[in-house]
């Protein structure tokens, strides 16, 4: 499965951070966004956006998870 953003998702809510305000402070865009949402891989600058914005660190906003064939 490999990195899931489940913990961003539910700190957003939270706080009452949408995609919208997210483009419309120009934090990231619809892209990122929908990648983040689809479990998708952004890089490490997003990851320091996002954490800057939400005053945390990448381990609050993020998590590996292994597949089920890795060991």
């Amino acid at each position: 499965m490999g990195i899931v953003y489940g913990k961003l998702l539910r700190l957003m809510e939270e706080r009452g951070i949408t995609s919208y305000t997210m483009k419309k402070d120009n934090i990231i865009g619809q892209a990122t966004f929908r990648k983040i949402k689809q479990g998708g891989d952004i890089d490490t600058r997003t990851i320091a956006k996002l954490c800057s914005l939400l005053n945390c660190q990448p381990g609050d906003i993020l998590e590996y998870v292994p597949d089920d064939n890795e060991s």
